[in-house]
């Protein structure tokens, strides 16, 4: 079997992922695991598919004429996942949104070989006051190197810079 990662945007609508599984069934694929999401009339997707060797060329081709329907299906070849040298962590944000939020954590991350897992944003009123207020949730994958005492310090102390209040644990 061939792995493919696949990355769907379209306008919202009803049927959109119906068409897409589909597609992938037409053609032998198997829908192995995918993160969806619609946001502000748009949605997006991401998915792995596996397809048996001698359905790969007629499931890109299936995959390239859903742009007909108005989706977008940007492909990928999936590759073996390298080994799991890191340990899994948790971490929440809360805040007063302000501009800069996501770039001044993800730049901490990067510095310190913190790879993102996954990510997932917002911004509501708060409350009692309505003012705006950013909230985070991410999986962190941190290098086994790296003692989590170290990036909790660190994100405490960007934290304070931010004013904004952080929740660290471990995903295990």
């Amino acid at each position: 079997m061939d792995h493919l990662v696949l990355t769907v945007i379209a306008q919202d609508q009803p049927g959109l992922v119906e068409r897409v599984a589909k597609c992938i069934a037409a053609h032998g694929g198997n829908w192995l695991e995918s993160r969806m999401s619609r946001m502000a009339g748009q949605f997006a997707g991401i998915l792995r598919v596996a397809v048996p060797a001698e359905g790969y060329d007629e499931l890109v081709e299936g995959l390239q004429e859903l742009s007909e329907h108005g989706i977008r299906v940007l492909l990928a070849e999936s590759g073996i996942e390298p080994a799991c040298n890191w340990k899994p962590i948790h971490l929440d944000l809360v805040g007063n949104d302000r501009p800069g939020i996501v770039r001044d954590i993800t730049q901490l991350l990067a510095e310190h070989g913190v790879n993102l897992e996954s990510l997932t944003t917002e911004v509501l009123p708060a409350p009692m006051s309505s003012e705006p207020l950013f909230h985070a949730e991410a999986l962190l994958a941190v290098p086994l190197t790296l003692p989590l005492e170290t990036l909790q310090q660190k994100l405490e102390e960007l934290a304070d810079d931010l004013m904004v209040e952080l929740n660290f644990h471990s995903g295990e």
